[in-house]
């Protein structure tokens, strides 16, 4: 697996639908590559609840990239259909490659595979976000055929450092336990 990223041959990568026997590879590959600098700025952070979801939701848009029977990277994504719109999207949640085969066009066969699928699903329209500073992914979007970037902002706030989260107390055993404290109604006196 430690093969230089010019000598792989796009024919021994594999790219198949996952299996749940690749959720943990998956989930490891994305510790690796979504750091805290890119997965906590926005909306969602890399978690197991993220992979589960949507492979329980929708796994026939849940792939690998595998390459000597060992993952190297995959693909998340979804479908949105709203209310009374023809319209059906695709939304790219997750793309992830191991750092070290990240020039080796992986991404690109994955990104290609799920647009494939989602075509063949009724889908219009495919949608994908990233943070507006990390510029590996718009350039690689970019190469794709994403031409339409529409910057956003997402705005958050960190209970726990600001010291707004909830107060915890430490019952006998040792452990945190949540507190939550309940407001006591005001007596009202009629006369």
């Amino acid at each position: 697996m430690d093969q230089p990223e010019d000598e792989i041959k796009p024919s021994t990568i594999r790219i198949r639908e996952m299996g749940i026997d690749d959720l943990a590879p998956v989930y490891h590959i994305g510790e690796e590559v979504f750091t805290a600098e890119y997965s906590t700025s926005l909306y969602r952070t890399w978690d197991e609840y993220e992979i589960i979801s949507l492979f329980s939701t929708d796994s026939e848009l849940c792939l690998v990239a595998e390459m000597d029977e060992h993952i190297v990277g995959f693909a998340l994504a979804t479908t949105v259909e709203k209310p009374r719109s023809a319209w059906k999207y695709g939304y790219l949640t997750w793309l992830g490659v191991r750092k070290n085969l990240q020039h080796a066009g992986i991404g690109q066969r994955l990104f290609k595979e799920i647009v494939r699928r989602m075509e063949q699903d009724g889908v219009r329209m495919v949608i994908v976000d990233t943070a507006a500073d990390n510029t590996a992914a718009i350039r690689f979007f970019q190469k794709q055929g994403f031409d339409d970037m529409t910057e956003h902002v997402f705005l958050s706030m960190n209970l726990s450092r600001k010291g707004r989260g909830r107060k915890t107390k430490r019952s006998k055993a040792g452990r945190k336990s949540i507190v939550q404290k309940k407001k006591t109604p005001k007596k009202r006196w009629v006369e």
